[in-house]
């Protein structure tokens, strides 16, 4: 089997554009915690799933492996700075953001593109990383569009001239 070099896999992932999110819970303390994150993904609509991994060695490993809830926080693209900003280590990460408290108190950055607030269903330690379920019990969706994460930097979506379907199958809120 070949050896595959990290930088190399890293350098081919990035062709594949991401979204970028924030991920909030509460330890059991209360206190929050976060962090930057573009492996997500839906998993199910009927039952309404989704997924996301977090590396082993994260200093937020512990309050999200405990946690019984998440906060999907969808970036908008006027969001880069809150991208960075949980993307460091930091005591205080949630310092100069403006949010809410959503179900069981788990924060909800507000202005974003989207929210899903989670149940987590399951955890999957896979590699140097682990992969959550969770059960989106709550959403909404914003009329600002997303952040977009690909080839090291920050994008920005929009419709392809090429693209029929926009005219017949437009964004739900």
């Amino acid at each position: 089997m070949q050896q595959i070099d990290g930088l190399a896999l890293r350098k081919v992932l990035g062709a594949f554009p991401t979204g970028v999110t924030v991920m909030t819970t509460l330890d059991a303390t209360g206190r929050a915690f976060g962090m930057t994150v573009n492996s997500f993904s839906s998993v199910s609509l009927n039952p309404p799933l989704i997924l996301w991994s977090q590396s082993l060695s994260s200093r937020s490993y512990t309050a999200f492996r405990d946690a019984e809830r998440f906060v999907v926080n969808i970036l908008s693209e006027h969001q880069i700075r809150i991208s960075k900003q949980f993307s460091t280590a930091s005591d205080d990460k949630f310092r100069n953001i403006t949010f809410r408290s959503g179900l069981g108190g788990v924060p909800i950055i507000s202005s974003c593109a989207a929210n899903l607030e989670c149940v987590k269903v399951s955890a999957h330690p896979e590699g140097d990383h682990v992969v959550y379920i969770g059960r989106v019990i709550r959403l909404e969706r914003s009329e600002h569009r997303p952040l977009v994460f690909g080839d090291g930097r920050y994008l920005v979506a929009r419709a392809h001239e090429h693209d029929e379907l926009s005219a017949v199958l437009p964004l739900e809120s």
